[in-house]
């Protein structure tokens, strides 16, 4: 099967915080830091990388680059012959850091392999979180940077799903970025295999709140993102982070590790009391932490042809 080749897309994907406390490896967030890149599929077997923005000196530039290897994966799960690739990238999504960068690598690259194909293959909603499920591991990080918004994610008979959400207007996101790094594999490494059931209980009551909390009732959020099953276990490997989510819970604010850490991430019930967050997290900790105040993206990852007046794809 043939595909064709020749053509450019533009991708933009969004950051994404999973867990959000209580929702562990299902509830995600996508926010307005983005990555962007433009794909072209050449007729040579040549593979050219260029990269500007954050982290930029620690993306790899061959075969092992995780936005041509998600390109390829969805060509040879299509049985469509390899293209080479010239892939321009700018990055604003921190890496190592919680945000979901190499869920939104790989998001961006199943896009692009969306875009480059369109007229040759179709690929629907379903198709790309499984794509991109096969390759990140779990849905949790690439739903909000494939769809956009509040998502809950599961799998179901092997296949992932998920539900998005709109979140309530007053639902104010801040992120504090350190300028140290956690492994996710060490972050998962530090959970144990059972928990008890007072602590299962007690995380599905917040689970559930949670979902109330940033659709409906913004005011619920301190007490909706508490959490019994993950964080705790973590705080020895970034005793700065949990210091600073200790800080601004004690202040009331709903501060959660996002994702595997170590930033933070706050969901405050309205816009001016980010800047009181910031106060609080300048009070209480020598650290230096880069402040970041964003929004909720709503629309999720994007491709579009650069060619005048062809295509556009939101998910």
């Amino acid at each position: 099967m043939s595909a064709v080749s020749e053509r450019t897309v533009w991708v933009r994907v969004p950051a994404t915080s999973a867990n959000l406390g209580p929702g562990f490896d299902t509830l995600g967030l996508a926010l307005s830091v983005y990555d962007q890149l433009t794909v072209t599929a050449l007729d040579s077997d040549a593979l050219e990388i260029e990269v500007t923005g954050t982290g930029a000196e620690e993306i790899a530039r061959d075969e092992s680059n995780l936005v041509a290897r998600s390109i390829w994966h969805v060509y040879a799960q299509l049985g469509i012959e390899l293209p080479g690739l010239r892939i321009i990238a700018h990055n604003e999504i921190p890496h190592g850091r919680g945000l979901g960068s190499s869920g939104s690598a790989v998001v961006s690259g199943i896009l692009a392999a969306k875009g480059l194909l369109a007229g040759a293959a179709e690929l629907s909603a379903d198709d790309l979180l499984r794509l991109a499920t096969e390759l990140e591991g779990h849905p949790d990080n690439v739903a909000p940077a494939l769809f956009g918004g509040l998502t809950i994610a599961w799998v179901d008979h092997g296949v992932p799903q998920h539900k998005k959400l709109l979140v309530h207007r007053g639902v104010s996101p801040l992120v504090f970025v350190p300028s140290f790094t956690m492994s996710t594999s060490v972050a998962r490494g530090l959970q144990p295999d059972q928990v008890s059931r007072e602590d299962a209980v007690f995380n599905l009551s917040r689970s559930a709140l949670l979902i109330a909390a940033l659709t409906q009732s913004p005011e619920l959020l301190l007490a909706a993102t508490d959490d019994k099953l993950h964080q705790t276990y973590r705080a020895g490997a970034m005793p700065e982070t949990h210091r600073l989510v200790t800080a601004l819970r004690k202040a009331g604010f709903a501060a959660v590790v996002s994702g595997a850490g170590p930033s933070v991430l706050v969901m405050a019930d309205g816009p001016g009391r980010r800047l009181e967050a910031v106060d609080v997290a300048n009070a209480v900790t020598d650290t230096p932490w880069e402040s970041l105040i964003v929004a909720v993206d709503f629309k999720g990852g994007t491709v579009r042809s650069t060619a005048e007046g062809a295509f556009e794809h939101e998910i």
